[in-house]
């Protein structure tokens, strides 16, 4: 019947998505505990030090602080990464009363901000435009100093072949882009998170290169569980290339069977202890679609 009760209430995916969903939840419940049973029992994950977080990207992006805050705590997420632009208003515009708010909420609810989702980029052939986004991206970190967040997240976005501009150029100057970022972060107590995105800057490898030009402690990635991770099933060689500089994870669609999660947890459990941030689509019923979510999540994070 939970099953049944999960598909009703996913009423934003297809009937295909929600049959997926029910073949995917019986396939890994096979032999162990109940969605039920881990729903009711939160401390079967000793021993996972990962947290459940959620990006406001989707799911979340007509909600105001305060609703986050209440939802939040209602169903067991631990920790929020605002995006910019999205109802809840958190931008550098935000004068010192509103961030001192801001993190009052937050805090008070014991929920981490953790991070503010920003659409910095560096791979403009326009250096002006580059320059801009270093400006915003500093903006960024002096207000996530102000409302209590650990890190900013950035992106790269794509190359310049099409310019003729050659891929090593446009990587090498992302990374020193980012490394001005770092510096200033680091003076503020902020990290400096990439985002494996980008329709060509998502491949793993050429992160892995702006992140050595970058070469810089307080810049880190933010795996993005994208499609292009996945080789002959697995995602263990393209996450060996980051894992050390991994500081934030988003996850999307547990049920796909077609990225391997359990694969995923497991590896970053030997060496990742921060939060792992749901990055779903708007749902008519967000809290209940959350709580199987977070219970299909303590189930393949055990």
């Amino acid at each position: 019947m939970a099953f049944l009760g999960l598909v009703r209430s996913m009423s934003r995916y297809s009937r295909r998505d929600c049959l997926k969903l029910g073949v995917a939840l019986g396939s890994i419940m096979l032999g162990q505990s109940s969605i039920t049973e881990l729903s009711s029992k939160p401390q079967e994950t000793k021993g996972n030090q990962m947290k459940l977080g959620l990006v406001t990207y989707n799911i979340a992006n007509k909600w105001d602080v305060p609703t986050i805050v209440e939802k939040c705590k209602a169903i067991g997420i631990e920790g929020v990464e605002l995006r910019t632009t999205h109802a809840h208003g958190v931008e550098p515009s935000l004068s010192k009363a509103e961030r001192k708010e801001v993190r009052k909420r937050f805090e008070d609810a014991g929920i981490t901000l953790w991070g503010l989702g920003t659409v910095c980029e560096y791979h403009s052939d326009d250096r002006a435009v580059v320059e801009r986004n270093i400006e915003t991206c500093k903006a960024f970190v002096l207000l996530a100093e102000d409302v209590g967040a650990t890190g900013v997240k950035v992106r790269p976005n794509g190359l310049q072949l099409g310019k003729g501009i050659p891929e090593e150029q446009t990587l090498e100057q992302i990374g020193l882009a980012l490394r001005d970022c770092g510096d200033f972060a680091a003076e503020h107590g902020v990290e400096i998170w990439l985002e494996v995105h980008g329709p060509e800057t998502q491949q793993p490898s050429r992160i892995r290169k702006i992140i050595d030009i970058c070469d810089h402690p307080s810049v880190g990635v933010c795996w993005n569980s994208n499609p292009t991770d996945v080789k002959n099933g697995s995602i263990r060689e393209n996450l060996e290339l980051l894992r050390k500089k991994i500081k934030s994870v988003h996850i999307n669609e547990l049920w796909n069977p077609a990225y391997p999660w359990r694969e995923l947890f497991t590896l970053l459990k030997q060496s990742y202890n921060r939060f792992t941030l749901a990055e779903i689509p708007e749902s008519a019923d967000p809290e209940r679609v959350f709580r199987y979510y977070r219970a299909l999540w303590l189930e393949l994070t055990r």
